[in-house]
């Protein structure tokens, strides 16, 4: 089934690509495509954050937590991971809507609005052309600009399809 007004939306023909951030998996295995490196599980991302002066005097008086972990919800986690710039936006709204159905339509919005949110955060970019590996976007690698400590197992989160 081809979805109406696909090849006519700005991000046409263009490959979404997550930026280098932390990100595992956390849950159980959901709706997912038969499409290798696509797990179904729900994505959580780490930020470290950064404090200036004041910030960090307070952030240590309150024991302030040194990073942000961010969790996606189903939809968006599908979306992280079929984001890997070797799928065009054509591709990613197909495998959305064949998966989602009516609860992501309007699937081209949806889709360009869960891009947009991740673009606004400065976690995922949009190319002209397929990734080429000039950064790390697998999951569990600490960003070269961040220092992640490691994480407690008994928070359930994993790097892998464990």
């Amino acid at each position: 089934m081809t979805i109406h007004g696909l090849d006519k939306h700005e991000y046409a023909g263009l490959y979404p690509c997550r930026l280098p951030v932390w990100w595992g998996f956390y849950g159980n295995v959901g709706i997912h495509p038969s499409i290798e490196g696509i797990s179904g599980k729900s994505v959580v991302l780490r930020i470290e954050k950064r404090f200036n002066r004041i910030e960090r005097i307070m952030a240590k008086l309150f024991r302030a937590p040194r990073e942000v972990r961010r969790p996606l919800d189903v939809k968006n986690s599908m979306l992280w991971q079929l984001c890997d710039g070797s799928r065009t936006f054509e591709q990613i709204c197909t495998v959305l809507d064949s998966l989602f159905h009516e609860d992501i339509s309007p699937v081209i919005d949806r889709t360009a609005a869960g891009i947009n949110l991740l673009k606004s955060k400065n976690l995922m970019t949009v190319l002209n052309e397929s990734f080429s590996g000039k950064w790390a976007i697998d999951s569990g690698i600490v960003p070269n600009n961040q220092t992640l400590k490691p994480l407690d197992d008994d928070l359930g989160i994993t790097t892998g399809e464990e």
